[in-house]
C-alpha cells in the first residue's frame, strides 16, 4: 500500500488522496480537477522528451535548414528559457513547467544544426556554448527575481514576433520547408492543455496569457502547414494529370 500511496501522491495531493482512498469521496471537484491538471502535466512533459525530434531529424536527415527562419528559432528559444528560468525560481511544481526544459534542449539542437548546415560550423559551437552560460545565470540565483519578472513579461512580444517571423517565411516561400507538420501540430495542442494547467497549478496571469498567445500563435503556423500541404498535394496531383 505504500508504493502505491507513493506512486498516487505523483498524481494526487495529499489532501486529494485522503480524499480519494480513505474518505472514498470521489465526487469532489477540485480534487477531479487538480488531479487532472497534474496527470495532463505529466502527460505534456513525457509528449516533449519527443516534441521537436521530429524537426531535428528532418534537418538531419535532408541535411538543410531550408525554410527553417533562424531568428524565429532564437526568440522560440528565449520564450521557453524564460518561462522556465521564471517557473523554476519561483517554485511552481515541475508538472506545471517541465516541458519547457526539455523543449529547450530541444530548440537549441534546431539553431545549432541550422547554423551548421548554413555553414557556419563554429557559430553553431558558440551558439552552444552562450546559451548554457545564459541558462545557468538564469537558474543559478545570479539573476534577481525582479529580472526573471521582467524577463517573463516579454515573453508574449517575444512569442509573437518569434511565430510571425516564420509564418512571414512559410508566406513569400509558399511553402513551410523543412518544418514538421508532427512537431507544429504537438506544439499546438501542448499550449492548449498549458492553459488548463496553468491555471490549476500556478494561477499565474503572466504564464496563462502567455499560453493564450501561443495557441494562438501556433494555430496560424498550423494552418499553413495544413494549407500548403493540401495544396502541394493538389500541385502533384495536376502535374500526374499533365
Amino acid at each position: 500500500m505504500e508504493v502505491v500511496k507513493n506512486f498516487a501522491l505523483l498524481f494526487l495531493s495529499p489532501k486529494c488522496y485522503d480524499n480519494y482512498f480513505v474518505e472514498l469521496d470521489f465526487m469532489n471537484g477540485p480534487c477531479f480537477k487538480a488531479s487532472l491538471s497534474k496527470l495532463l502535466g505529466l502527460t505534456i512533459i513525457a509528449g516533449s522528451l519527443l516534441v521537436k525530434i521530429p524537426q531535428v531529424h528532418k534537418i538531419w536527415h535532408k541535411r538543410s535548414g531550408e525554410g527553417i527562419n533562424l531568428v524565429s528559432v532564437l526568440f522560440d528559444l528565449l520564450a521557453v528559457t524564460f518561462q522556465m528560468s521564471y517557473s523554476y525560481m519561483n517554485g511552481y511544481p515541475f508538472s506545471a513547467w517541465g516541458d519547457n526544459t526539455f523543449l529547450a534542449l530541444q530548440t537549441v539542437t534546431i539553431g545549432a544544426l541550422v547554423l551548421f548546415y548554413n555553414g557556419a560550423k563554429v557559430k553553431a559551437f558558440f551558439f552552444c556554448l552562450i546559451y548554457a552560460s545564459v541558462v545557468y545565470i538564469l537558474n543559478s540565483g545570479l539573476t534577481p527575481m525582479h529580472v526573471l519578472i521582467a524577463v517573463q513579461s516579454f515573453n508574449i512580444p517575444i512569442v509573437l514576433i518569434a511565430k510571425t517571423t516564420q509564418a512571414l517565411t512559410n508566406y513569400r516561400n509558399g511553402s513551410t520547408g523543412q518544418l514538421s507538420a508532427i512537431t507544429v501540430f504537438m506544439l499546438f495542442a501542448g499550449t492548449v492543455a498549458r492553459i488548463f494547467t496553468s491555471i490549476q497549478e500556478t494561477g499565474d496571469k503572466m504564464i496563462i496569457m502567455t499560453y493564450c498567445v501561443s495557441t494562438l500563435a501556433n494555430g496560424v503556423i498550423l494552418a499553413q502547414v495544413l494549407y500548403y500541404w493540401n495544396s502541394s498535394t493538389k500541385t502533384k496531383k495536376s502535374k500526374k494529370q499533365d
